[in-house]
């Protein structure tokens, strides 16, 4: 119990939606775990989602998915290191152009 709680490694297995659009304006798929709230680091396995999308289409697919929860150390690593992620933004694109 103690080292689930510590280490991670839980599997839940619940049902997921996946939407994709494959258009001119986009390309992306979103998947939606349903009944289970994600938390930092947790990861997430789609199983059965479709990997031929045809031009122009939009949908939304049924599938199931596997919920990996992340134990306390990889929860707070995660938080921590994604706070440094987060400045390294700040320093693009602020800096006056040198003349030449």
């Amino acid at each position: 119990m103690i080292g689930e709680w510590l280490g991670g490694g839980r599997r839940l297995d619940v049902p997921c939606t996946v939407e994709i659009e494959h258009s001119f304006d986009s390309l992306h798929a979103h998947a939606i775990p349903e009944g289970v709230e994600l938390r930092p680091g947790d990861q997430v396995i789609i199983h059965g989602a479709p990997t031929d999308i045809a031009y122009g289409t939009v949908g939304s697919y049924p599938c199931r998915a596997t919920v990996i929860r992340a134990g306390l150390f990889t929860r707070l690593w995660t938080q921590y290191s994604a706070i440094f992620e987060l400045t390294e933004l700040y320093h693009c694109g602020f800096e006056p152009k040198e003349a030449a």
